[in-house]
């Protein structure tokens, strides 16, 4: 599978040690098998007058068998609760690959109601149901990014 990382630098040699805490699925690195998601959020650096860069892996879906993952195939419930697990820093979990949709912007705008108790459950989810799909991988696990995570190459935009 090829995998794509947007970054306002070149990324080589992915680590989970450069990551922030409270985001969607913890700390980790995240890719995406969508290329239009990452020059999307390339964008955000463009913007900002910084350098922007789509690095491409290949990814050896083998891992999928052989490692501890989480796989959400929808904005639900499960997938509500583990993200603001993890954005609140309160995840235990030893997952080594988790899989499932962004907290885009206007996913995110539904999350942070609900998790100001300005909406509950059940109206988060009705929401989420319309959100446009996107998918991000988040390695949480050095050793299985440095096993089944191979560098490609780095495009400017």
């Amino acid at each position: 599978m090829i995998l794509f990382h947007a970054s306002k630098i070149i990324v080589e040699n992915p680590d989970i040690y450069h990551s922030r805490r409270r985001v969607d699925f913890g700390k980790g690195f995240y890719t995406t098998p969508i290329y239009e998601q990452a020059f999307s959020l390339c964008q955000r650096y463009l913007k900002m007058g910084l350098e922007a860069y789509i690095t491409t892996y290949t990814f050896d879906e083998v891992a999928l068998e052989k490692c501890n993952v989480q796989k959400f195939e929808t904005y639900s419930e499960q997938w509500l609760e583990f993200v603001l697990s993890c954005r609140k820093n309160l995840d235990k979990s030893d997952y080594d690959i988790v899989i499932g949709g962004v907290a885009n912007d206007k996913v995110f705008d539904t999350v942070e109601l609900f998790f100001s108790g300005l909406i509950n459950k059940e109206e988060a989810l009705k929401r989420l149901k319309y959100a446009k799909p996107n998918l991000q991988i988040c390695f949480r696990n050095q050793s299985v990014i440095e096993k089944y995570l191979v560098y490609k190459e780095s495009k400017k935009l």
